[in-house]
């Protein structure tokens, strides 16, 4: 019988929507978790400066005992992931090529169109169209800035944030429609969009029906993908049940502000949150 300890990070608080995907599916796992919060966004860092973030985060996370590595950070998953490989003495699993997998495994013959929901950074990246493409599936990615502040603000169920995504929505189909691609699934390509799951499935509904023809448009979370992978690399292990999950929680920017928002984005209370200092 054995116990992994799962190491999570993120260069903030999104990637705890992953974390609390893995808790339920993985309740025998013990948790590590690095928010990198007085670093953020790594959206407008360097792809070499966010590589070099993120291998010393990942080796702060080995130090602390963890077994499998989980980059639930898109920018770092999209900009960094060869370097993790190649530096990390651990396993590691980024976000973007689960999603993409769980995309291609919703898809139905003849319908391989894919919106990708995501920020700046990674969309420009274009990580999600390659991962996307190399399934088989067309992609059409679109950035949506006002998301993330929006859900860090609280808006999750805002008649402001009903609009936002509407126009996004609005603008993204219109897109992809004008460049051949029919999208059947919407992959929600940031860490902190499953928490306006339930409001994008209303918009979506409401004002963009499908196309004659086509089935209707499924929303797909990147964040439960990849809890999902990492669920199945454990299948074959047997894992103790003797006692509830052992969770430790740093961040390299005040504690009290992670602790109030990482609650959100976790679905339950964090008691402790740790400062660490990683540097410039």
């Amino acid at each position: 019988m054995s116990r992994p300890v799962i190491g999570i990070f993120d260069s903030g608080f999104g990637g705890l929507t992953v974390m609390r995907a893995l808790l339920a599916l993985i309740p025998q796992a013990d948790y590590v978790y690095l928010g990198d919060t007085a670093r953020l966004p790594y959206g407008s860092k360097s792809r070499e400066t966010i590589a070099r973030y993120a291998v010393g985060s990942a080796h702060f996370l080995e130090a602390h005992g963890a077994d499998l590595l989980v980059i639930a950070c898109n920018t770092a998953s999209a900009l960094a992931l060869d370097a993790l490989e190649a530096e990390a003495k651990i396993p590691v699993l980024g976000v973007i090529e689960p999603g993409a997998d769980a995309a291609a495994r919703a898809a139905t013959p003849g319908h391989s169109g894919v919106l990708v929901l995501a920020t700046q950074a990674t969309v420009q990246s274009h990580a999600y169209a390659r991962a996307c493409a190399a399934h088989g599936l067309q992609a059409y990615e679109k950035a949506c800035p006002l998301l993330v502040p929006l859900v860090e603000e609280g808006w999750t169920d805002h008649s402001v944030t009903e609009e936002v995504l509407r126009l996004y929505l609005e603008e993204a189909l219109s897109g992809a429609r004008a460049q051949g691609i029919l999208p059947t699934t919407v992959l929600l390509g940031c860490t902190h969009y499953p928490l306006l799951q339930p409001l994008l499935e209303r918009v979506l509904y409401k004002h963009f029906p499908p196309l004659p023809g086509s089935p209707p448009i499924r929303i797909l979370d990147s964040a439960a993908a990849t809890a999902q992978r990492v669920a199945a690399r454990f299948m074959a292990t047997p894992l103790s049940k003797t006692d509830a999950p052992s969770c430790e929680f740093f961040a390299t920017d005040s504690v009290e502000k992670f602790q109030r928002l990482g609650s959100s984005f976790l679905g339950q209370p964090i008691a402790q949150v740790q400062h660490v200092d990683l540097g410039g």
